[in-house]
């Protein structure tokens, strides 16, 4: 719904009778755009009865000279708080507090359906950072839980590279001290490996990427988790391959399935989340990687462990490691720094057998050369220093409160876990009692982006056609009032 602004301007400048409207509390200096911190100010104020139902708001221009922000910011941000149900908007009359419900989705739908707002698994906004939508489907951390100070001093160190080291490509393997590091705390932790083994990528789906040119040909079958990652399942199909969905629930992988699978289409490879699956935060049974790996060498294909969560699960407790188990003989470990530090170093890693990291190095040189000794520097930099291990443990512990509280807002929104995470930065969740088609996970995401609001529905991460509608939720996110507001407008009653 779009408005014209100079109709609103003519609008009567004069601040409802009683309502004495105050200056609010928003500024370029505070966290979020000034659209997201006026829809969050107004939220609150609605669901604190501060503003009651049939309450007119300012005029535009009057909002606008009041709290000193532009004609266009006040347009946009009444415009979300229409879209979450919050504000009704009559022409000729202004705004309007209303009601926060939305008494039918698919009227709903059917106007977000026509919008040109779309969302999609693979759009800039949900990894570019730069939005100014609330990112509660993105699968970044805010920079203040990485750790901001290790980070940055890693970054200062890293820039004071030797001059002769600006002279060539660097390793192929890439920065050695980081595959020495890497391979002394895995062989601590895990399992023995050795810094020849360890091959270093642009982050793990440039290791996704490396493996699938190296190891498949175009119509080969490839498993993969259903739900799983959703950029997999795009790539996957990039390189000419069928992904076929092995389903994934509270207790683990459907493994019955998994062998009438791999007895029918003889899979080349499957990737599978051992530890803190994304989407759903679950982990998998030392009985269930034992009997996995057994079917693996039963039907010769190739297991590629997508451990980059490991480091965020719960201390002291027990967690299997399919490349501990299988000593890199037929698993493939793929590791990344982008979930402990940040994803915009961009670093990640592949542990094999010798044979398969010569090949690997090959395709990777083939494909674009060697990866970036000056980022490959700053994370050997951050997690060499004596912070690092401190720095974790506080991630940790910020993530198991922020699940919980997840959970809890989530629920007064009437939603329900898929299922009850064991750790790690999401919970996914949704109406279990609604069925699509009568719900679609897509549309209401489409919605939700007006709304400023970034959300990543069950279609992104399924290859099955959903029953019910869930989405994926990044517990830094979940408490915000704004997402709050908008889950009460479309819940269903």
């Amino acid at each position: 719904m779009t408005h014209n602004v100079k109709q609103d301007a003519h609008e009567n400048d004069a601040p409802e009778q009683g309502t004495g409207w105050p200056v609010l509390e928003i500024g370029r200096h505070k966290k979020g755009g000034l659209v997201e911190q006026i829809v969050i100010a107004i939220s609150v104020m609605v669901g604190s009865r501060a503003l009651r139902i049939g309450t007119r708001m300012p005029s535009v221009r009057q909002f606008a000279k009041c709290n000193g922000v532009s004609t266009f910011t006040v347009v946009e941000s009444y415009d979300r708080l229409v879209n979450l149900g919050l504000l009704s908007s009559r022409r000729g009359s202004g705004y309007f507090v209303a009601r926060h419900d939305v008494t039918a989705l698919p009227q709903v739908s059917a106007q977000t359906s026509a919008s040109p707002v779309a969302i999609d698994a693979l759009a800039p906004d949900l990894y570019s950072g730069v939005s100014d939508a609330l990112p509660v489907g993105a699968g970044w951390l805010p920079p203040e839980m990485y750790g901001e100070a290790t980070i940055l001093d890693a970054v200062r160190q890293a820039m004071r590279i030797p001059a002769s080291r600006l002279r060539g490509y660097g390793h192929p393997l890439g920065f050695p001290s980081l595959r020495q590091h890497l391979a002394a705390t895995l062989s601590d932790e895990l399992f023995q490996v050795e810094p020849d083994q360890v091959l270093l990528t642009h982050g793990a789906t440039h290791a996704f990427d490396l493996i699938l040119r190296s190891l498949t040909k175009p119509g080969d079958t490839v498993l993969v988790e259903d739900p799983g990652y959703s950029n997999l399942q795009s790539l996957i199909r990039h390189h000419g391959c069928i992904p076929v969905g092995i389903a994934r629930g509270e207790a683990g992988l459907d493994l019955d399935a998994l062998a009438a699978e791999a007895a029918r289409t003889q899979p080349k490879i499957m990737f599978v989340n051992t530890v803190l699956q994304n989407p759903l935060g679950t982990s998998l049974s030392q009985a269930q990687t034992h009997r996995l790996l057994a079917l693996a060498e039963q039907f010769d294909f190739w297991l590629v462990e997508d451990d980059i969560y490991r480091e965020l699960a719960a201390r002291g407790a027990s967690h299997p490691s399919l490349a501990a188990m299988d000593g890199l003989r037929r698993v493939i470990r793929v590791g990344s720094f982008s979930k402990t530090l940040s994803p915009v170093l961009r670093v990640g890693s592949i542990c094999a057998s010798p044979p398969l990291v010569a090949e690997l190095v090959r395709v990777k040189m083939l494909a674009g050369l060697t990866t970036s000794e000056i980022n490959e520097r700053a994370v050997y930099h951050a997690i060499s220093a004596r912070p690092y291990k401190r720095m974790i443990e506080r991630l940790v512990a910020q993530l198991d409160a922020g699940r919980e509280r997840s959970i809890d807002c989530l629920a007064q929104a009437g939603m329900a876990p898929v299922a009850r995470p064991r750790g790690g930065m999401f919970v996914s969740a949704g109406w279990p009692d609604i069925q699509t088609p009568q719900w679609n996970g897509k549309l209401v995401a489409d919605m939700a982006l007006k709304a400023g609001i970034l959300l990543s529905p069950n279609e992104f991460f399924m290859l099955r056609a959903p029953e019910t509608v869930w989405f994926r939720f990044n517990v830094a996110y979940t408490d915000s009032p704004v997402l709050q507001a908008f889950l009460q407008s479309i819940r269903p009653r």
